[in-house]
């Protein structure tokens, strides 16, 4: 049986979460992953292209069926970081369009009731619920990396009936 890999990226200018889930249609069979950092100091610009060069080399190596991203949102309260965060979801979508994959975003609250079963899970609970489901022992760190893990599983479960 083939190996279907869904990468899972959780947007964010300080720290881009990246994940992949490999499994066989049946189960889960092995799972990775990271994150990318910039530094506060370094202009935007420069930091956009660290995200999406680092993005677009590791999507190229890995080739995945799907790249599952994280919808971006704005809160009422801080519209700055809604778009800066849609500043790093483009650089995102554009580094897995040059890699030749199918991106699919999802919203997070979404990815947390199917994750967690809990559409308002905070940071703690959806790193538990994806440590459980992967019978992983070690805290999952950066939290960005718990959730693009998440992001990867809800995407591995969705589409691999399409695959």
């Amino acid at each position: 049986m083939s190996v279907i890999k869904v990468v899972g990226i959780d947007p964010g200018l300080a720290g881009t979460g990246i994940a992949v889930i490999e499994g066989n249609k049946k189960e889960i069979c092995g799972y990775s992953f990271g994150s990318i950092t910039t530094d506060a100091k370094d202009p935007t610009p420069y930091r956009l292209h660290r995200i999406y060069s680092k993005t677009l080399e590791f999507l190229c190596e890995i080739q995945p069926e799907y790249v599952v991203i994280e919808d971006i949102f704005s809160l009422e309260k801080y519209p700055g970081s809604g778009i800066m965060l849609g500043k790093v979801s483009g650089v995102l979508l554009v580094a897995a369009y040059k890699a030749g994959l199918d991106v699919k975003e999802i919203p997070v609250r979404e990815v947390k009731k199917i994750v967690s079963g809990n559409g308002s899970a905070d940071k703690f609970q959806m790193e538990r619920a994806v440590r459980n489901l992967l019978k992983h022992e070690e805290p999952i760190r950066p939290f960005h990396a718990a959730d693009a893990l998440g992001l990867a599983i809800t995407g591995y479960y969705r589409y691999k009936k399409r695959l």
